[in-house]
């Protein structure tokens, strides 16, 4: 297990690295230079990096508690027509999404481009979050009525910890389209790594996109890996 957190980071790290040395070997012309210099790489980095994390944590914070909501019976009615509206948001291509958004706020910015992928990744976080929760064994949840625990305290102790493996999978996934979708948010001014990739199609220069798509690739990587070791370690805190 110690292995497994530390290897992985070590990885991509010193992949991140042969890719800035490849970006830096032999002479740049003065554009090159610019663009490819570890401040902006760095700058670009951190853009991208809050424009995936903000819009990820959105769709959680809006997804799971919906799919939590539409899985009581009270609600359960709803579940396909809220999960035909977050299927709606995915099934737009992510360029039309962005100038969707931008058409309705007038805006460009980091702001536009969150609203953007939030709703591109609600899908994959609604959906598993409704899988994880309607696979826990009827029997599991009638045991624990029995025992008198209240439904708030089923869901809390029985509910979410059986589907807790499912409900992170969503997660992974939205987050690693995140990642990859947000190369796109440079179309409305937000920047990010698609800034990079960017200036390599337009100027025909092949280090720089490459360098672009790579770190891209590396940051989805990075955070599958993160979220898995968090919810790993979560669930391990929670069984000691």
């Amino acid at each position: 297990m110690r292995r497994s957190l530390w290897l992985p980071p070590l990885l991509l790290g010193g992949a991140a690295a042969i890719v800035v040395v490849f970006a830096h070997r032999g002479s740049l012309d003065p554009g090159e230079a610019a663009v490819l210099s570890g401040a902006n790489l760095a700058r670009r980095v951190r853009e991208h990096l809050a424009l995936s994390a903000v819009s990820t944590a959105l769709a959680v914070a809006v997804a799971v508690p919906t799919g939590v909501a539409v899985t009581r019976p009270r609600l359960r009615r709803f579940a396909p027509p809220v999960l035909g509206l977050a299927n709606a948001g995915q099934t737009v291509p992510t360029v039309a999404m962005l100038a969707l958004v931008f058409a309705l706020t007038g805006k460009v910015g980091f702001g536009t481009a969150v609203v953007a992928l939030w709703a591109y990744s609600l899908l994959p976080v609604l959906r598993n979050t409704l899988a994880g929760l309607s696979s826990v064994d009827p029997a599991a949840l009638e045991a624990a009525r029995g025992m008198g625990m209240s439904p708030g305290q089923v869901l809390a102790r029985v509910e979410l910890p059986l589907a807790w493996p499912v409900l992170v999978a969503g997660i992974r996934t939205a987050a690693v389209v995140n990642v990859g979708t947000a190369a796109l948010a440079t179309f409305v001014g937000a920047g990010g790594l698609g800034a990079i990739i960017e200036v390599g199609i337009d100027n025909q220069r092949d280090r720089i996109l490459y360098a672009g798509a790579s770190l891209t690739a590396l940051l989805a990587l990075a955070a599958d890996w993160t979220i898995a070791t968090l919810a790993a370690l979560t669930a391990r805190s929670r069984n000691a």
